[in-house]
């Protein structure tokens, strides 16, 4: 085997939701780049470590076994800002791998953190390479190497040189992404028949509990697709375009690479094709922009409802990027679920962190007209912006309640790596998580960063008393019960009794 593809096993960063409440969603990435490789002729393969959930001992006995040419664990997570937690399995896998003496396979890292911080991750124990940015072509020019051990001509990845005081990390010339006029034939599709399954293929994957209306049983089989990759805009919070980087000097964030790539209609077409005729009901298009520019949606949309695949689909969206007008649009194609990016409550806060871009549109507006068209609302909210206070922090949570949609997410603000942010924080100063894990919005280990007026405890307590406060609020049980019916009102219920521990709140 050429390539063994790994998706390592971060379940337990959902502490006790991870049983029956969070998400398994298929690993995008290792399964774009399985069939990327395939389709010029080499051998992969995919271990799925947490479709699976295994623990890193037996992660590292099936490597073994397989014996492939290379390993490279894959690390973007279901939501694209939390590459950086998903290395806390990664290193757990590493550390059960036989050293580089005793093994004849190459150990590398591809994904968004190893994009946002690539001697980070070759600073670990057994990682011999890391691949740049998305690591498309880096990867092919690894394979096509005679003898693996010779990295000075690779293009697109970093690796390390032993010298006599430690090894030195060296990131060679960078690789190109794959151009807008390549991406069906560079990227051409899914290679769904390498993941796990029991009796039928997906069936060990489910959708998020509530694209499941709180539905245990409409959850499986679930698949996520992309239709375009990246985004145009340059929050300070987001590093999703870490991904696109072609520019190895240390200051570099997401910010200086945001663009967008899509692929042709009659790809995705054939992608939904697919997943239909696989049984899919529950599909979620990844792309952090899908709601923006007609010229590409509205053709993915007019297929989608010619050919009638019965799909539950969720989108994302900007706020000031919805279109009323093409709301009916969504709904006949099956659309059920749109993401909004609400952020803040507080004007000022949310214009701060995004630059400026954001339109002054009315929030309240676009949700009633979201609604009205029979698409439910997931809305995002991040508490502990630097400009934030308890004042501020309350706006934001008095607004999700007024909103009051079918699904909130409250993050608490992390400088993630590869963000405008975390290169703030480093300049200013700013205490930054010292761990993988404690970048993690749902983790133990949690540690979000203090505000220029409030501690990190302060806005991580504040989350989780406005998580709870939301979810036990009467008015929105009764939406859930309006909505999708008693039973699924006691799942949400049964839900809010599974408390999160935060060690940072059991230490003050």
């Amino acid at each position: 085997m050429d390539c063994l593809f790994v998706n390592p096993n971060n379940s337990g960063l959902y502490q006790e939701l991870a049983s029956d409440f969070s998400a398994i969603e298929p690993p995008t990435w290792a399964l774009l780049l399985a069939e990327s490789c395939r389709s010029v002729g080499y051998d992969v393969a995919i271990l799925d470590a947490e479709a699976e959930r295994l623990p890193s001992k037996q992660v590292s006995r099936r490597i073994e076994r397989e014996n492939p040419r290379i390993v490279l664990f894959v690390v973007y997570g279901q939501n694209p800002n939390s590459g950086t937690t998903g290395m806390v399995a990664v290193e757990e896998c590493l550390n059960e791998l036989p050293p580089k003496k005793d093994r004849p396979f190459l150990v590398g890292v591809v994904g968004s953190h190893a994009s946002a911080a690539p001697k980070d991750v070759l600073r670990l124990e057994n990682v011999d390479f890391v691949l740049l940015n998305e690591g498309v072509y880096a990867l092919r020019n690894l394979l096509g190497q005679k003898n693996l051990a010779d990295w000075t001509q690779v293009k697109g990845i970093g690796h390390k040189i032993s010298g006599p005081t430690g090894a030195n990390f060296v990131l060679n010339e960078p690789e190109k992404v794959v151009p807008q006029d390549r991406m069906d034939v560079d990227l051409p599709g899914y290679a769904w028949d390498l993941l796990p399954y029991k009796k039928r293929p997906l069936d060990m994957y489910r959708a998020h509990f509530w694209h499941a209306g709180f539905d245990f049983e409409k959850r499986t089989p679930f698949a996520a697709i992309y239709t375009s990759l990246g985004c145009q805009f340059a929050c300070d919070f987001c590093m999703i375009n870490i991904v696109n980087r072609t520019d190895n000097r240390d200051h570099i964030d997401a910010s200086h690479s945001n663009r967008m790539r899509f692929w042709s209609p009659s790809w995705v077409q054939k992608q939904m094709q697919i997943l239909a005729d696989l049984g899919v009901k529950a599909l979620r298009i990844s792309d952090e922009m899908f709601f923006l520019n007609k010229k590409f949606y509205e053709p993915i949309l007019a297929n989608a409802i010619d050919a009638d695949y019965g799909f539950n689909m969720w989108t994302y969206s900007r706020i000031d990027t919805v279109r009323s007008d093409y709301l009916e649009l969504f709904k006949r194609a099956g659309v059920g679920w749109l993401a909004l990016g609400v952020e803040a409550g507080n004007q000022s806060v949310r214009q701060e962190v995004s630059k400026g871009s954001f339109k002054d549109v009315n929030i309240r507006d676009i949700c009633d007209s979201v609604r009205q068209s029979d698409i439910s609302v997931i809305s995002n909210y991040i508490f502990g912006f630097p400009d934030d206070d308890m004042k501020t922090m309350t706006e934001t949570l008095d607004l999700a309640l007024e909103l009051n949609t079918e699904m909130a997410n409250f993050y608490p603000c992390q400088a993630l790596p590869g963000s405008p942010m975390y290169q703030y924080a480093k300049r200013v100063g700013w205490e930054l998580p010292a761990t993988y894990a404690e970048y993690g919005f749902l983790s133990y280990e949690s540690k979000p960063l203090p505000t220029k007026h409030l501690s990190a405890s302060e806005v991580l307590r504040f989350r989780d008393d406005a998580w709870q406060k939301y979810f036990t609020n009467p008015d929105y049980l009764s939406l859930v019960e309006f909505r999708f019916g008693l039973q699924e009102r006691q799942n949400v219920e049964d839900m809010t009794k599974i408390r999160l521990r935060r060690r940072l709140l059991e230490e003050t």
